[in-house]
This record gives structure tokens, sequence and C-alpha cells, in this order.
């Protein structure tokens, strides 16, 4: 049995003129993507946000938040479960203070106006008051006192910068309470 016969292989200028050809695509701008300037794509830096009360306060509760959660870390704090509730409390609102710093120094908030950023920063601010409140006297709490135990002066300090985390998130609370009716009443 014989192979079949092979086609000779078609030029690039016979496949265009056999291939019949798709009709053109048509753009058109999104209406979603209105609301969103354009023309800039680099962020801008809000530097006199630090020297407010809310930017002074939210680097003090980044950097004590952090001795809050690196304090217990630093301990055998897994065979007592009650530290795990502080530990996720320092650690959750450590890292969403984080994020809230990077939005307000890049001004990040201005291009997106649809969300509602006073209600979003009171709630925030109201929230880890509350939490971090019960988180430092849960934390002073379970401090005690082991003839063997390397543990204590850090669970101690970690208590006391709790209690510091928490005045720092109840002064941002205040602030942002008094920025939302602000708003409000406008």
């Amino acid at each position: 049995m014989e192979p079949p016969p092979r086609e000779a292989p078609r030029r690039p200028q016979e496949e265009d003129e056999e291939r019949p050809r798709s009709p053109p695509v048509t753009t058109t701008a999104s209406s979603f993507s209105a609301g969103f300037p354009s023309g800039s794509s680099s962020l801008a830096y809000d530097k006199e946000f630090l020297r407010t009360p809310p930017g002074i306060l939210m680097v003090a509760e980044i950097i004590l938040g952090l001795l809050v959660w690196t304090l217990i870390a630093g301990t055998e704090y897994f065979l007592y479960p009650i530290f795990g509730w502080v530990m996720f409390v320092a650690v959750f609102y450590w890292v969403l203070t984080l994020f809230f710093l990077i939005i307000y120094m890049t001004m990040t908030y201005t291009r997106i106006p649809q969300v509602p950023w006073t209600t979003v920063g009171l709630c925030f601010n109201g929230s880890a008051f509350v939490l971090y409140f019960i988180a430092a006297i849960v934390d002073a709490c379970a401090v005690s006192k082991e003839p063997d135990s390397h543990n204590y002066n850090s669970w101690a300090a970690s208590s006391f910068f709790a209690f510091v985390v928490t005045s720092c998130y109840g002064g941002n609370a205040y602030f942002s309470f008094v920025s939302w009716r602000s708003r409000t009443l406008q």
C-alpha cells in the first residue's frame, strides 16, 4: 500500500486569500471606570498625614501593636489558649492598621470615592478599641508569676502595651467620630 500523496505546503499569501476576514472589533469605555481619574498612574504621597493626631496615633498603634504580639510570640503562649485570643486581636489589627496607614499615606481613599471612608474609619477604630480592650484585660488576667516561668516578664510587658495600644485606638476612634459626625451634619 502506497502512502497518500502529500499536498504542497501553502504559502502565507494563499492562506490569507482563502480565509474569510472577521469583522472589525469596536471598543467602548465602561461606565464603571468613568468615576476614576484617568491619565495619572502614580499614587500621591501625603507626608503631612503623619503630622496629624490620627497619623501619629496610627504610627503608635503599629509600633506598640507590634510589641504586643512579638512579646507574646516569643514565649510559650501556645500552652495557654487564652493568649491565642490576644495574639489574634493584636496581629489582626496590626495588619489592618498597616493597611489603612498605606491607604492614607498614598491617598488611595481619594481614588475610591464610592467607599464611605469616614464610616469605615469609625467602625474600624471603634471595633479595634473594644476588642483590644477585651484582649488587654484578658492578657492582664492571664499573667501569673510562676516559679520556673521565663514568660512572666514578656506577658506583663505585652499586657502593659496592650492597654497603651487600646488608648491609641480610643483616641483614633474619637477623631474618627468627630470626622464622621461633621460629614453627616453637612
